[in-house]
């Protein structure tokens, strides 16, 4: 199973009066991963898929242990843990970098296509569910893909 790292850095306005992260600010964390986590599957598949939009129906998270601001970054790791016939299960750990590896935050989300033309949710295609199960621990799906890295300059490399 491939996963996709995201680094993301912290800005001294996502503290809050306790000087830690605020627990509203880890949503935007989650959402900046997954964005560039289904913009670079859109890319790597070479396809339309993922085209049109997506809304997000749910998020649960469980915030582990505090996080206050640092000039590090942060790694989010994403990955997909159901696909179904019109959603998607995103779930994700906000961590330290290796080797440490602290988790600060475990969350999932569920992401569900949207046809902005007509507003109405529509199926994952065939070519989508593909794509997918390369991030599915179960998958069987081929070879492992590789997962995208993107550090806070926006440079990207590639890991297994």
């Amino acid at each position: 199973m491939a996963r996709h790292l995201y680094s993301c850095p912290l800005r001294w306005s996502d503290m809050d009066a306790f000087g830690h992260v605020n627990n509203a600010v880890f949503l935007r964390y989650l959402e900046e991963a997954r964005i560039d986590f289904m913009f670079r599957l859109s890319a790597e598949d070479d396809g339309p898929s993922f085209s049109g939009g997506s809304v997000v129906a749910r998020h649960e998270i469980d915030y582990l242990r505090p996080l206050v601001h640092r000039h590090e970054p942060v790694t989010i790791e994403s990955w997909v843990t159901k696909i179904g016939a019109a959603s998607l299960t995103v779930s994700y750990e906000i961590k330290d970098p290796e080797p440490d590896g602290q988790v600060y935050v475990r969350a999932s989300t569920v992401v569900v296509p949207f046809d902005l033309k007509a507003q109405r949710p529509r199926r994952i295609t065939a070519h989508e569910r593909a794509v997918l199960e390369q991030y599915r621990p179960e998958s069987t799906a081929g070879p492992v893909a590789a997962a995208a890295v993107r550090d806070a300059g926006g440079s990207g490399a590639l890991v297994a």
